[in-house]
């Protein structure tokens, strides 16, 4: 669109514009769902600096959107401000993870997308394996499945190597848990 701020009219309106369509843009309009109007008090900036400032603000705001539904979480209306707190404190780092795994797979050449990584990664399972021994006692191992050949080249990329077990095995007799201060190890 192209857009005109015109002189200040007379009455109550404070601002006075006119648009109008460029047809050359309407695909984009229609993959970014619809125009923008950015208004702002700051002056000096271009067009494009004021929208790579405005951006971030949107992605935030559809990260913490995104989260709930990706979480199947209701709506929360907390009743104590420690716990709006605490609401808030958790979805931002929920952001702050998501950002840096966007930005850990564009320096891994993977695209921007985490939502796509973190589907691949739910294919990475842990199991515990509970082999029980001649002399009544159980032998617990708390394993990781090997990731399947996707998983696997999108591991080799960023770096990652999943472990084999994820703590030392634990020989308890039967009737006992096993905490991990208490574990053996070999």
């Amino acid at each position: 669109m192209d857009v005109e701020v015109l002189d200040p009219p007379q009455g109550k309106a404070h601002l006075k514009i006119q648009w109008t369509r460029r047809a050359t843009w309407q695909p984009w309009a229609r993959l970014s769902e619809g125009g923008y109007l950015l208004r702002t008090n700051r002056r000096g900036y271009s067009a494009g600096e004021l929208w790579k400032m405005y951006m971030p603000l949107v992605e935030a705001e559809a990260a913490f959107r995104t989260q709930k539904s990706e979480l199947v979480l209701r709506p929360i209306w907390h009743q104590e401000q420690k716990r709006v707190q605490a609401h808030i404190l958790i979805r931002f780092l929920a952001y702050v993870l998501r950002k840096t795994v966007e930005q850990w797979m564009r320096a891994s050449g993977l695209g921007s997308a985490p939502r796509t990584l973190l589907d691949e990664v739910r294919g990475l399972k842990s199991m515990d394996v509970i082999l029980p021994t001649d002399q009544g006692r159980e032998v617990h191992l708390r394993c990781v499945s090997r990731p399947e050949e996707p998983l696997a080249i999108l591991l080799y990329r960023l770096g990652i190597a999943p472990p084999a077990r994820l703590q030392a095995p634990c020989w308890l007799p039967q009737t006992d848990l096993c905490p991990a201060s208490a574990a053996p190890v070999m």
